[in-house]
């Protein structure tokens, strides 16, 4: 017996698979004028060259589109901790340095630097590492050096976040942009509760963040291991 498809499951698939889809807010104003400039484009292409060239365009406008849409998705992550110690990755990325690091900005001494590499491919919202008070925001204007560079935490543009956590802890995120970044983003501010599964902030295009824990601290993470933002615990708090 032939059996016939339902003619509209391939839709309702598609649909479906739509809904898992989520675009940040930051980059709907960027990927509303990139689609605008390329449809602008194209357009005095139809008029002014032949098909083939017109072929070419749209093949190269409709990537192009594809990759701004991929670059800003805002995968929806949620994450259940009863351990308050532990502290998540806030940014999806390659850990570039496990170590002791003089931070002179808020604590005065040495301690435990993680800083996570997120290149253009890898989801660009970060997160608050742990539950807690944010005590500090500050942004700080500077260079665009590769943000994998060790100066980059102290010589590129910058936002720091300080938390206390639920045990009175406290901790430094560090938002960094990176040579193609020209923008970062922060979400918190001071004296505002900060909890797990809300984002810290955004940067755009090519970035870093470093977290600075005490020296204590328990890593679970290594050198050039991959992080999922909201999802891999990279250490434990001595609380």
């Amino acid at each position: 017996m032939l059996i016939k498809k339902n003619p509209r499951s391939k839709l309702e698939r598609i649909l479906a698979f739509m809904k898992y889809i989520k675009i940040h807010k930051e980059g709907k104003w960027i990927i509303a004028f990139t689609l605008f400039a390329l449809l602008a484009v194209n357009v005095i292409i139809y008029l002014q060259f032949p098909k083939p060239i017109l072929a070419v365009n749209i093949v190269g406008s409709a990537f192009l589109f594809i990759f701004v849409m991929f670059f800003f998705r805002n995968p929806r992550r949620v994450v259940e901790i009863d351990d308050p110690s532990l502290i998540v990755a806030p940014a999806d990325g390659t850990v570039v340095v496990i170590e002791p690091t003089e931070e002179h900005e808020y604590f005065g001494d040495k301690r435990m630097q993680i800083s996570i590499f997120m290149s253009v491919f890898n989801v660009h919202a970060n997160w608050y590492p742990v539950a807690g008070k944010v005590l500090k925001v500050a942004h700080h204007d500077g260079n665009h050096r590769v943000a994998y560079s060790p100066k980059a935490s102290i010589d590129n543009e910058r936002s720091t976040i300080v938390i206390e956590t639920q045990g009175k802890t406290r901790i430094l995120v560090r938002q960094i942009a990176g040579a193609i970044a020209r923008r970062i983003v922060t979400y918190a501010h001071p004296g505002i509760k900060c909890h797990l599964n809300e984002h810290i902030g955004f940067i755009k295009f090519g970035s870093r963040v470093d977290v600075f824990l005490p020296l204590d601290a328990e890593i679970f993470v290594t050198l050039g291991e991959s992080t999922t933002g909201n999802e891999t615990i990279i250490a434990r708090l001595n609380e």
